[in-house]
């Protein structure tokens, strides 16, 4: 049975993942009881604001953020909110993915290591936008400096990134995102690199929509809740 604490771990979880990536541009947010947000603008495909509660309103979270151009945008995380009266449009919905704790049935992954350096990050960037040089420039060094994320890539013999995922490790949940694979290759095999790194001793958790929450679904996760992301246009 999913429950709320375990929905609210997620939730929690993917809010501090938006800290550090803020963190590695210079931002800092805040987190409030109802909502974290940021004053200031945040990093591409990152929101001003995500809802903490599910009681969380407009109030918790619209004074909070940048309003002055558009393009600000809130993760609803419980999918409360309607967000179309204050001038926003709903951008996509998703899935919130729960997997218990322990080892991973899925085959190990070949080539799986923790990327260390600048450069590798570089390199696992550019391959995670399909060589889109500004998409890439999301990942800064600095990311590599918290404790609490793990940049995982997978890799052929020859040195060719075939996949790879984000993981923010938590007191109680460990998250996962920016997921992918290149080419032909498989979901599967970058949820196996994932659950391979993550801390088998607490459950991972995350948000996908369309085929990639079917692959989270066949890696063995349970969708839990949904969620929306609204875009102030």
């Amino acid at each position: 049975m999913i429950t709320n604490d375990v929905l609210g771990d997620a939730v929690r979880n993917n809010a501090e993942w938006c800290q550090a990536m803020c963190h590695a541009h210079g931002l800092t947010g805040t987190f409030a009881p109802r909502a974290w947000t940021s004053g200031r603008r945040t990093p591409l495909y990152y929101p001003d604001a995500v809802t903490l509660t599910d009681d969380a309103g407009v109030e918790d979270v619209l004074p909070g953020i940048d309003r002055t151009t558009p393009g600000a945008s809130v993760k609803d995380s419980f999918a409360r909110l309607d967000l179309a009266a204050e001038g926003f449009r709903l951008l996509f919905e998703a899935q919130w993915i729960h997997r218990p704790a322990g080892p991973s049935d899925l085959p190990p992954t070949a080539g799986r290591r923790r990327v260390g350096t600048p450069e590798e990050l570089a390199a696992w960037a550019l391959a995670w936008s399909d060589g889109d040089a500004d998409e890439a420039a999301l990942f800064r060094p600095a990311l590599l400096d918290d404790p609490a994320t793990v940049v995982v890539g997978g890799y052929a013999a020859d040195g060719r990134i075939l996949g790879g995922a984000v993981l923010s490790v938590g007191d109680r949940v460990t998250g996962v995102s920016n997921l992918f694979t290149t080419g032909d290759t498989d979901p599967s095999y970058a949820w196996s690199a994932a659950l391979a790194a993550a801390p088998a001793d607490r459950p991972v958790v995350g948000y996908e929509s369309g085929d990639d929450l079917t692959a989270a679904l066949a890696a063995g996760f349970t969708a839990t809740g949904p969620l929306r992301v609204w875009l102030d246009a």
